[in-house]
């Protein structure tokens, strides 16, 4: 990938950028593999390459600059290093950051200076579909300057007219951090709609979803095949954001419970279940709870014949991987972001022993991946 921000030192965020793709691929495999091998000899299927530009369905833009000239990108110590034509966003994204620069200049919206803890817009934050429809979030310090947003809609929604979803999160502290707990809606829409597979997930603004759709449709293929090929009657899917898992793995014959800390990502599951017709009691049904992962086991009666696991960098919490050790459940399906952490809760469950495991590479350019494995009880 060819990018005159990282050609001209103004960003390094791709840090293996200069790395021929292959070789970066390579590099992948080869830490995963070394660090799942310890606990077993799964079989690897071939490694999922992703495209290596416009990528990305989100941008998390720090705005910097003064009223009149924001910038759109990173902060190089305290100043803003504009990144609108990041190459790493497909062009819907890119078009929207040029609208939103414009917007924020004609407006005169008061940009957060981090150097002096003073201003109102920290952050734009736009999240892309496969068609390019749009979800437009503005991080503000408070609600001072929310009139000028509420009161240009009109505005906003001719220099960005993908945006079908517009909302304010409110971040008041000085530390950083994307987003704070508060989010005002201003749009009649609340969704973006986000097809994969030809499943119409739905994102909300708070809820998470996986930052690179092309790779994210290979990873619910790969996890749906393994989950059918068990065949199991009962599926467990903790951690289970959007739904994406336990609505890829839905069947006639089969009961799947999801469960989500966040409140937001578990209606967007529960929207698309609802408009997929599927039931929440009984063979074929589907349902999704609001609960932390790490508790469900004490919340739910039974035990699943399988589990699908996806959680942050961090690894699953001792306790679970405990429960999951104890259970007696048959198969567990891991997705992870980060190998060391799943190496070390493979340890923690060793009656649960990886027998297929895949890369799958979301993050091009980075140290970064997605791998995903399939565990059967020894």
């Amino acid at each position: 990938m060819e990018c005159g921000y990282y050609d001209r030192d103004l960003c390094r965020s791709c840090t293996v950028i200069e790395v021929p793709y292959e070789q970066q691929l390579a590099r992948k495999q080869e830490l995963v593999r070394e660090l799942v091998g310890a606990h077993g000899e799964p079989r690897w299927l071939p490694p999922v390459a992703s495209a290596q530009a416009g990528v990305r369905n989100k941008a998390k833009m720090v705005v910097a600059g003064r009223v009149g000239e924001p910038t759109l990108g990173i902060l190089d110590g305290t100043r803003g290093v504009d990144l609108e034509d990041c190459p790493l966003y497909p062009e819907s994204i890119t078009r929207a950051l040029h609208g939103l620069a414009e917007f924020t200049a004609w407006t005169r919206l008061l940009p957060y200076d981090v150097g002096k803890a003073r201003g109102e817009l920290k952050h734009v934050v736009v999240t892309a579909n496969p068609a390019g429809r749009l979800m437009v979030r503005f991080v503000l310090r408070s609600t001072r300057q929310l009139p000028k947003i509420q009161e240009n809609l009109a505005e906003l929604r001719r220099l960005v007219p993908a945006a079908d979803v517009v909302s304010v999160n409110l971040q008041p502290e000085h530390k950083a951090v994307l987003e704070g707990p508060e989010e005002i809606l201003l749009s009649g829409q609340g969704e973006l709609s986000m097809p994969v597979n030809g499943i119409d997930l739905r994102v909300r603004p708070r809820s998470f979803f996986q930052t690179n759709t092309g790779v994210t449709a290979q990873l619910y293929r790969q996890v749906r095949d393994w989950v059918d090929a068990v065949d199991p009657t009962t599926v467990w899917d903790l951690y289970c954001g959007v739904g994406g898992f336990a609505l890829h793995v839905a069947c006639p014959d089969r009961e799947v419970v999801g469960t989500e800390i966040s409140a937001e990502a578990v209606a967007s599951a529960r929207d698309t279940a609802r408009a997929m017709g599927l039931p929440q009691r009984g063979p074929g049904s589907v349902r999704f709870l609001v609960a932390d992962a790490a508790a469900t086991p004490a919340d739910l009666p039974g035990t699943p014949d399988l589990a699908v696991v996806n959680p942050p960098r961090r690894g699953l919490d001792a306790s679970l991987c405990a429960w999951l050790e104890g259970s007696g459940v048959g198969h567990v399906v891991y997705s992870s972001c980060n190998a060391k952490t799943l190496a070390r809760d493979l340890a923690r469950m060793p009656s649960l022993e990886p027998v297929e495991a895949r890369l799958l590479d979301m993050f091009p350019h980075t140290g970064h991946y997605e791998v995903a494995v399939l565990l059967r009880r020894r």
